[in-house]
């Protein structure tokens, strides 16, 4: 196997070795056509049976079935705080948000532009900013709401749902997945919609997947918008409305698979259980000198693990030594500085654990 860094980057992210390797194996020839899926015509039959195999494989893992659709959209999963709000919401509409990190923040800042934004609960404003999930409460919900929307996973604080919020009666949950899409097992059904950026779980960066259930977005969606923002003509038209992000979409792809021969969502659990644990038992083996950012051990990610040492110094030091043992990723995010390991569904246990080991050097060192 060729030299490969531990990956714990938070995104782009890492990506299943085999994956990486079934992809270059193809780079060139791709099925024995002689071009690459970048060359070819995202109108010919053979890239539309990449799409349809990528998004039936999704809807395979996720137990759903055609009520469904599945899109492969372009411009992140931020673009879609936009799209949905402006899909859904006339002047005066509602609908509620429930904030746990900056991207959560930045999902109800949009949704306001588009109607009325109701903010249900929120943990922004704790001793320690986003450092637990917060208290949800029905009374603050709205029965007018059209959809209720949140974070499934806090990529930069490293909070993680693993029970998912409830709305009220005849009011569409929606999420934002990506940084914890397919993580653990969860039902799909219980959604109209969920999205997620490729570039933390799924695949690289250039493509969000968005998953839609049919009957309640024609329901909710009842604006005139121009076609390319337009979710039920994206539907219609299956993604290749205009050229999609095609590599990106195959890449997807060859990851739904790689998922689905590793257990599915069961799998995916099993995986990332043990990771976390290890991680998280590090950390709390030495609490006084790596000091792990969420302050509710139940609601700790574990897709982002976040954590301090006693000094800023002492974590550059920490940074720089990782690095030099071919560990990538390490810093955590500029707003909140420390440390963060990014252990999405492709990390593999041997760079946990790797990462684990060090920890324990690291602190015996110093």
């Amino acid at each position: 196997m060729e030299k490969r860094a531990h990956n714990f980057f938070a995104g782009p992210a890492a990506l299943p070795y085999e994956v990486m390797k079934k992809a270059q194996e193809e780079l060139l020839d791709f099925r024995g056509m002689g071009v690459s899926v970048m060359e070819m015509s995202h109108r010919d039959k053979a890239f539309i049976a990449v799409a349809d195999e990528a998004a039936a494989d999704l809807k395979k893992i996720l137990g759903i079935g055609d009520d469904y659709a599945v899109l492969f959209l372009g411009g992140g999963a931020t673009h879609q705080f936009v799209m949905l709000g402006m899909n859904a919401l006339h002047e005066g509409d509602e609908a509620d948000y429930i904030v746990t990190g900056n991207w959560a923040k930045r999902a109800y800042e949009e949704g306001q532009i588009q109607g009325k934004a109701n903010l249900v609960a929120s943990s922004k404003d704790l001793e320690k900013t986003f450092s637990e999930l917060p208290e949800i409460k029905k009374e603050n919900m709205s029965p007018k709401a059209k959809y209720l929307h949140f974070c499934s996973n806090n990529t930069i604080y490293g909070t993680q749902f693993f029970d998912f919020p409830e709305p009220l009666p005849g009011v569409g949950l929606v999420s934002d997945m990506s940084s914890g899409f397919l993580s653990h097992k969860f039902d799909a059904t219980k959604f109209e919609m969920m999205y997620a950026g490729a570039q933390k779980n799924i695949g690289p960066a250039g493509v969000t997947v968005v998953v839609l259930k049919k009957e309640w977005a024609e329901k909710t969606f009842t604006k005139k918008l121009p076609k390319s923002l337009d979710y039920n003509f994206q539907i219609k038209k299956e993604s290749m409305f205009n050229t999609p992000p095609c590599f990106n979409i195959y890449i997807t792809g060859l990851v739904f698979k790689w998922v689905l021969e590793n257990g599915g969502l069961e799998g995916m659990e099993k995986r990332n259980r043990k990771k976390a644990e290890t991680i998280y038992g590090a950390i709390d083996q030495y609490p006084d000198f790596y000091r792990g950012y969420v302050t509710n051990k139940a609601h700790r990610s574990w897709m982002n693990v976040t954590f301090n040492l006693p000094t800023p110094e002492l974590e550059d030091e920490f940074v720089k030594a990782a690095k030099a043992k071919n560990m990538l990723g390490l810093k955590g995010y500029r707003d909140l500085g420390g440390i963060r390991a990014s252990i999405y569904n492709s990390t593999s246990p041997e760079s946990v654990q790797f990462l684990a080991d060090f920890m324990e050097e690291f602190k015996k060192n110093h």
